[in-house]
């Protein structure tokens, strides 16, 4: 029997910071916008820029720590599938549909999570008594 897939792939940039709330029963779910762009040369040689934006769910853990690292503009891999919602619009009756990304996986492609350009960011050294935890100095070291 065959086998469907439902597979997303994304490379872009976060276009709003991203949102982080909870469900009544406590999960967490962080959603945000993102940009993903191309270009083109149109038939008379021009370069030409096209933006689809894309609402990207997280749930869970993974909600939590896009929560926390993400922020605008964050160039980020994004892996999840697609999930479409339905409704009848409340007061006209219409009937709408809305598609989103749901993410079960999250990379931070530009290096500075925070939001820190990276132009003041400390190093992270190890503590000072490193080399007693260890029980050998760099000296003991036989090569």
């Amino acid at each position: 029997m065959a086998k469907d897939l439902n597979k997303v792939m994304l490379i872009g940039r976060l276009g709003t910071e991203p949102e982080l709330r909870y469900t009544p029963q406590g999960t967490p779910i962080t959603t945000f916008r993102l940009a993903v762009s191309r270009q083109w040369r149109d038939s008379e040689g021009h370069t030409r820029d096209e933006t689809d934006w894309f609402t990207v769910v997280a749930w869970s853990r993974l909600a939590e720590i896009c929560g926390q690292y993400l922020h605008k503009a964050a160039r980020v891999y994004i892996e999840g599938r697609l999930q479409n919602h339905s409704w009848d619009e409340p007061q006209t009756g219409e009937k709408r549909q809305r598609t989103e990304i749901v993410a079960t996986d999250m990379i931070i492609l530009d290096g500075h999570p925070s939001g820190d350009e990276g132009g003041n960011r400390q190093p992270r050294t190890l503590p000072s008594d490193t080399e007693s935890s260890i029980g050998f100095g760099d000296e003991d070291i036989p090569f």
